[in-house]
């Protein structure tokens, strides 16, 4: 880490993971397409607290995704956060989503989590295998930071 203050965190926003995922279900479906659901994760995106510059190292890029994205662990097993950003606008959207379900949370709640919302949105049916693979790796980043805190 860094002796750069923390940024403000803004989730959870839902009170369990559960109800994160119904939400994010909910918000999607409003959108009859697929182009207006891409604007939704842009505009999604342009929500994530900005992440200081001296974190944006090689320390906290994560790897396997073809975009930018630093992501920064902070916590303990009751009370995971997650600061991350992207260089992408539709990257940052996909993380502010995987955020919403898991940051804030307990390392338990975020191991006993699956990522139905992908799915449920039909998020990955429209995602390029670069994206889909940086996704995996974001949530994989996610879920080994909480079990490391098991």
């Amino acid at each position: 880490m860094t002796d750069t203050p923390l940024p403000h965190t803004p989730f959870p926003l839902e009170a369990t993971p559960a109800d994160a995922q119904a939400a994010i279900r909910d918000e999607f479906a409003f959108f009859g397409d697929w182009s207006e659901r891409y604007q939704y994760l842009i505009d999604l995106g342009r929500k994530l607290p900005a992440l200081p510059d001296d974190w944006k190292t090689e320390t906290h890029r994560l790897h396997g995704c073809q975009s930018m994205v630093w992501i920064v662990p902070q916590g303990d097993a009751s009370r995971l956060d997650f600061h991350a950003i992207s260089d992408s606008a539709i990257v940052s959207g996909l993380i502010y989503l995987a955020l919403r379900v898991y940051s804030g949370r307990s390392a338990r709640e975020i191991a006993e989590t699956d990522a139905d919302y992908i799915a449920d949105i039909g998020l990955a049916k429209h995602l390029s295998p670069t994206r889909s693979n940086g996704l995996a790796s974001l949530l994989a980043f996610i879920r080994a930071e909480a079990a490391r805190h098991l």
